[in-house]
């Protein structure tokens, strides 16, 4: 029967946790009473994973699929991965560590039936750290105003997605992109809901400070040209302040005479130019960063093997398991 939803989980290194998540996803899939498969999508993790994704696989193979990437390549391109396996009109993004309750599930099917393509939601009591809770919020709203992509919590990856955008997806080949933000830009009706958060059943998070900093910063720079413009206002701006100054200064030299009490005046400023010039070299530089990752047209993902149909023999798996650990 084919599948009318499907379920996405990205695992990197989450051999502590995957028991209790197939302990309480699967249930909660079958109490929905609704034809489904879940896949799982290995993203070159270095520990046990593997091996316990392919055991899930023999026990429930009915309903299970597992990508295995042949080396590490981030969360959203094993989501992308995901996407380009799934057959169900629904397909639901979920994370590996249970951060996410797989029983809040059945709300974003409830929500989509009314109508919606895109449903995101919202973390009623978020279990992290405080200081990233505050970075985070703080930087959606930057965000937000750069790009023009209102969600609310871009932390959160239990997300329900329509056929109709998952397809749009599927054919982009951007190297770099934000999944959440760029079905978004499909969505023809898109909407948010509020659902449960725990904390990490096992292990600890993938993402550092530098990790969060570099994905918003991705987010900016992908789905919106105003860093560019608004550095091109400043530019402006500071060049028409320069030229006001340096008419203060000759007024000044022809009135009062030649002095030197402002010379170091003259360097703070001379150093704040520079450091703007800088900042705006980086800028441009991230931009086209971007540009010859995407004309070099790599593979974004290469994916070893997948498991499904008949379910697998263990000697495969474990040798490729020794070659992805190896690595």
């Amino acid at each position: 029967m084919k599948p009318e939803i499907s379920v996405v989980i990205p695992v990197y290194n989450e051999e502590a946790g995957l028991a209790n998540l197939f302990a309480r996803l699967y249930p909660a899939m079958d109490e929905l009473g609704l034809p489904y498969e879940v896949i799982f999508v290995n993203d070159g993790s270095r520990d046990n994973s593997v091996a316990i994704l392919a055991e899930q696989y023999r026990k429930r193979p009915d309903v299970t699929r597992v990508v295995l990437f042949n080396g590490n390549y981030g969360q959203h391109m094993a989501i992308l991965a995901g996407f380009e396996q799934t057959h169900g009109q629904i397909v639901i993004t979920l994370d590996a560590d249970l951060q996410n309750p797989p029983e809040e599930i059945h709300k974003l099917i409830a929500k989509m039936r009314e109508g919606y393509d895109y449903v995101g939601s919202i973390r009623r009591k978020r279990q992290d750290s405080a200081w990233r809770t505050v970075a985070s919020k703080a930087m959606n709203r930057v965000r937000e105003r750069i790009t023009n992509i209102h969600i609310t919590d871009q932390g959160n990856m239990l997300r329900a997605y329509g056929r109709n955008v998952i397809d749009l997806v599927n054919q982009c080949g951007e190297v770099n992109t934000f999944v959440p933000a760029l079905a978004y830009k499909f969505a023809r009706k898109p909407t948010e809901i509020v659902v449960e958060h725990e904390e990490r059943a096992a292990g600890e998070s993938k993402y550092s400070l530098y990790s969060l900093i570099r994905l918003n910063f991705d987010l900016m720079t992908g789905f919106s040209l105003v860093p560019l413009q608004m550095f091109s206002l400043l530019g402006m701006t500071l060049a028409l302040l320069s030229a006001l100054l340096v008419i203060v200064l000759v007024v000044r030299r022809f009135l009062l005479g030649a002095e030197a009490e402002g010379v170091f005046t003259l360097f703070a400023i001379a150093f704040f130019f520079m450091g703007v010039i800088l900042f705006g070299i980086g800028l441009v530089g991230e931009y086209v960063g971007r540009i010859y990752q995407q004309v070099r047209a790599r593979p974004r993902y290469v994916v070893a093997t997948i498991l499904q149909g008949v379910p697998p023999d263990m000697a495969e798996v474990n040798a490729l398991e020794k070659r992805q650990v190896g690595r």
